[in-house]
Parts: C-alpha cells; structure tokens; sequence
C-alpha cells in the first residue's frame, strides 16, 4: 500500500533525511519510531505530498507521490502534530467543509460525515464549537478529518502527543479501531504508543531508518539487556565469580531491588543481573551453579530486552551496526 525507496531530503548541504526505506502492507500499523529531529516529520510530509523530495521514490496505492501528486492526496488521510482545525466552526459543520475539499461527491457527504464522527465518538458533541473542545476531543476532530473521505492510507504524525493518560488510552483505541481497513502510519516517540498500538516498527534515527521489525522481533533479536535477575543468599563476592564461570554467561553485575547497578552491595541476600549470550539459554546451569556452590537461590526470573532498550540501542552513538543491519535485512 505505501512504498518507500531511498527517500532523501536535502536542505543546503544539511540532510533531513537520507535514503529511507520501508513498506506499509494493506491493513497494517506500522509504526514511525525515532527521537525528535530524527526526520519523522519530514517524511510524513512527503508521502502527504506536502513537500518534495531531493530523491528516491514514494508510492501510495501506486501512485508515485511526485508524479501523481493528487491521486494520492485523494487516497491519504493526513494528521499533522497540530491538527488543521478551524476553531470557530462546530464539528459536524468543520467535516462537511473538509468533506467538500477533498472531493467527496456531494451526495454522498452526509454519509461520509456521520461516519467519521460515529468512529471518532463525536455525534454527540457535533454541534459544540471547535475551540471549546478539550485537546483529546480536538484531536479526535482531527483523526476524523483524515478519514472523512475514507482514504485507503492515513499518516497521523505524533497523535497522542500532550494528551493526559485517559485521552492517550482513548486516541490509541480509535487508530486501533481503523486498522484493517486502512493502512497506517504512526509517527511518534512516545515507546508505548508502538507496542500497544503498531504491528511493525521502523526506527529512524539522524535522517536514516535503523530498523525495521515487528516489536516482538525487535526485542528478541536484541542481545543486550537479555538475561536473569537473582535474589541469593551468601556472600556477593564469590556468588559473581560463580556465575562468571558459567558457559553462556556474558555479565554479571549486582542491583538494587528498584533495578539500579549497586556495584557495592553486599549483604547476606543481594541481588544479582546475570547477562546472557546471544541465542543461549543458560538458566539452569546458573541455578545449577549456585546451589552446588551452596548459596541460597531465593529468587531467579527471566529479563527479555525492552522496546526501549532496543531503541536506546539503535539511537546512540554507540549502537550495533551490524545489529541493525540484521533488523533491516530481517524486516
């Protein structure tokens, strides 16, 4: 549904973004992950025909989005950050102006309309003025103008972003709703909004895409951050030389009970992070290691890396090549 290929964007001698990659399969939610400045923005507004590209090619529908410009603004909904909304107009009488505008045939706008306030849960509040709505329900307003002319593609560009907890929860069940029938773009740097919300990700960082994967996949694939934590009894010292020991064992640092490298604890029940080896499972050699040695195994449970730590991996200067050359070739 959406193509993209070696996309850039050149300002001066300043790129914003260069040689982007990636797909949207119909029905899909893929999210738009990276930190701020990373070049989101800039690539939401060239598939929405907004801006031009220095290179590459973007298709939507297949539809080149410099060579059919308006085919493709007539196939894509498009919410920017700050949503297109005329504050002196009520919601109802705001979607029948935007309905006209992207060409709606006129009998069938009235339809088109109720639709996409029924989705959005606005029908209620239809005849309340823009500017008295409260941020969610603005937001709500403008996920309905991108839809109102039921596009097969929609780019929402950081929906959630300023919205209380409530408004987050009620924003990610509305896009949720509108997957399967539309194909999505989510851009955001908000990490749970991707996990809840998105069946694949793209991460881009400094203009260029780092990553692309489902979640799940992201985070297996991870090697740091995979591992143990241990709760023990015996002496801190010699338990750490234990488990160094142990074939498939690649750290072994010992933390706080909230999580926190303590390097100087210790007392008769520490607690311990045991790193693994990428593609080895040692948990029962370390139990194994531990009890043999004669320290007391209180508790022992598994940690399998995060979204955020692969997107910490992936944004530093300090990340994985190769490991994020195996996510792209994987994705």
């Amino acid at each position: 549904m959406i193509e993209v290929e070696h996309l850039s964007k050149i300002y001066g001698s300043t790129p914003a973004i260069s040689d982007v990659t990636f797909n949207v399969e119909p029905g899909e939610i893929l999210g738009f992950l990276g930190p701020n400045g990373a070049g989101k923005t800039t690539t939401m507004r060239i598939l929405a025909g907004y801006l031009p590209a220095t290179s590459g090619n973007a298709k939507v529908a297949g539809f080149d989005v410099h060579e059919n410009s308006l085919s493709v603004r007539q196939r894509i909904g498009y919410l920017p950050e700050t949503p297109p909304l005329y504050p002196e107009m009520t919601i109802e009488g705001y979607l029948y102006f935007v309905a006209r505008i992207k060409g709606v045939p006129a009998g069938e706008i009235e339809n088109k309309v109720k639709a996409a306030m029924n989705r959005c849960n606005l029908t209620d509040r239809r005849h309340v003025i823009i500017r008295k709505l409260s941020k969610g329900y603005k937001q709500r307003v403008g996920i309905a103008q991108a839809i109102v002319h039921d596009p097969p593609a929609i780019i929402l560009d950081e929906p959630t972003v300023g919205l209380d907890p409530r408004q987050i929860i009620d924003v990610r069940n509305l896009i949720k709703s509108l997957a399967g029938s539309h194909t999505i773009i989510l851009s955001t740097h908000i990490l749970p909004e991707v996990s809840m919300t998105c069946n694949r990700v793209a991460i881009i960082n400094k203009g260029k895409v780092v990553a692309t994967n489902t979640p799940e996949s992201l985070m297996t694939q991870l090697t740091s951050g995979a591992g143990y934590e241990l709760e023990i009894e015996g002496e801190l010292s010699l338990a750490k030389q234990v488990l160094q020991n142990v074939a498939g064992v690649s750290l072994v640092e010992s933390i706080t009970p909230g999580g926190q490298i303590d390097s100087n604890r210790s007392e008769s029940r520490s607690s311990l992070r045991v790193i693994s080896q990428p593609g080895i499972e040692p948990g029962k050699d370390i139990a194994t290691a531990l009890v043999r040695s004669g320290f007391g195994l209180c508790e022992m449970r598994r940690v399998n890396a995060t979204l955020e730590d692969v997107f910490l991996e992936l944004t530093t200067e300090e990340k994985n090549v190769e490991f994020s050359q195996q996510l792209i070739g994987n994705g």
